[in-house]
């Protein structure tokens, strides 16, 4: 990006800023809603489409697994959901005060440090990385001991496998796109993530079917697309001229102030992680329940804001705050009533039966809740 665009930036910028500055009539209110919508809607469109893609990456796996049999399903979900998601959460929240710091460094047009925080949260989770990969080679007593059935946390543990070096590529891949995301940088991501869907599914289809690999081949495939991510994001950076100025290459500078840098970062994660990690309690309270198998297969089925405050726009920051709040909750609301409407039909895009179905649509009107109150709560907490 080079300073043309930069300069772009700033002055739409400074027209919210003026806007907003200039009083509270509503046509006044009308012209910045509809401003900051420009503004929002080049960096948010791809930014749905990259964070629904990996969901969608997830999903695809226990999709693989569940056409296996319940047993498999089951397994991929305590896995996917339930030993998965810790790391996730973890590594999520971690990664997220890359987002602040460059937001922030951004704006104020500090654009080499974008590379130093960069470089500095990826060795920081990196290390945090090796205790969590401790942990996966233990998931199966560890499950045990949680209370898990010994044939499903046996499946569970062989997934789980698999899913070790996609540790480390979270450790890469969130500090690579919060780096992205401060300079409004969201569409390469995009496009990187779908080619990267594409060859998920077709090495799932060849691991799983054609050379029997069962779970430990569908978790690998999942962990090595992961890596294909990353890798994609990262020549991008490198190569592309629009972060000639926030990439100048690797420095040391990246192991300077580690314990700081930790202690920002073990906040942020204690705020995002904990997020995630309901989730997790769920998936691992309904591998307790009579019967585990069929009530985990039921279960299976803000950047704006940190350039502005860098750039001294503290009423921009807000005013994208509510935008984006509303936004979130009209969508949130449309995809709950669309749930609540498939709630008998979701459970056979995973698997068949009858028992899941109806457990699925038992569970679909406290999703709907949860999706209502899940579309607004990242949005006021930055995510």
């Amino acid at each position: 990006m080079g300073p043309g665009d930069h300069a772009g930036v700033r002055s739409a910028d400074g027209r919210l800023e003026a806007l907003l500055s200039g009083g509270g009539g509503a046509r006044r209110m009308a012209s910045a809603a509809a401003l900051e919508l420009r503004l929002l809607a080049p960096l948010a469109a791809p930014a749905v489409v990259v964070y629904m893609l990996i969901i969608v990456m997830s999903s695809a796996t226990q999709i693989f697994c569940g056409q296996l049999g319940n047993v498999q399903l089951a397994a991929a979900s305590l896995g996917n959901n339930g030993i998965q998601v810790f790391a996730y959460g973890l590594m999520l929240g971690m990664g997220s005060a890359v987002e602040t710091l460059c937001g922030q460094a951004y704006g104020a047009e500090k654009y080499e440090m974008l590379g130093v925080y960069l470089q500095r949260s990826t060795v920081l989770l990196m290390a945090t990385g090796v205790p969590l990969a401790a942990m996966y080679a233990f998931s199966e007593p560890i499950l045990l001991l949680l209370g898990q059935s010994p044939e499903i946390a046996g499946a569970a543990a062989e997934f789980a496998y698999g899913l070790i070096p996609q540790i480390f590529a979270y450790a890469a891949n969130f500090p690579i796109q919060k780096f992205l995301q401060a300079q409004s940088i969201v569409a390469p991501s995009a496009y990187i993530l779908t080619a990267s869907m594409a060859l998920l599914v077709a090495m799932s289809w060849v691991a799983v079917y054609r050379l029997g690999l069962g779970l430990l081949g569908a978790s690998l495939t999942l962990s090595l697309t992961w890596w294909v991510l990353v890798a994609g994001q990262f020549a991008y950076i490198v190569l592309s001229p629009r972060c000639r100025e926030t990439w100048t290459g690797f420095t040391w500078a990246a192991f300077a102030d580690l314990a700081g840098f930790a202690k920002l970062s073990a906040a942020s994660a204690v705020m995002l992680a904990l997020e995630v990690w309901y989730f997790q309690v769920l998936i691992l309270l309904a591998g307790m329940l009579p019967d585990p198998q069929i009530a985990l297969d039921s279960l299976t089925v803000c950047v704006r804001v940190g350039n502005e405050l860098g750039a001294g726009n503290p009423r921009s920051a807000a005013f994208s705050a509510w935008v984006v709040t509303a936004m979130s909750a009209l969508i949130a609301v449309l995809a709950g009533v669309l749930v609540f409407l498939l709630r008998h039909k979701l459970s056979y895009i995973f698997t068949g039966g009858e028992a899941v179905s109806r457990a699925v649509a038992d569970l679909c009107p406290l999703l709907v809740g949860t999706i209502v109150l899940c579309g607004i709560q990242p949005v006021l907490s930055g995510k």
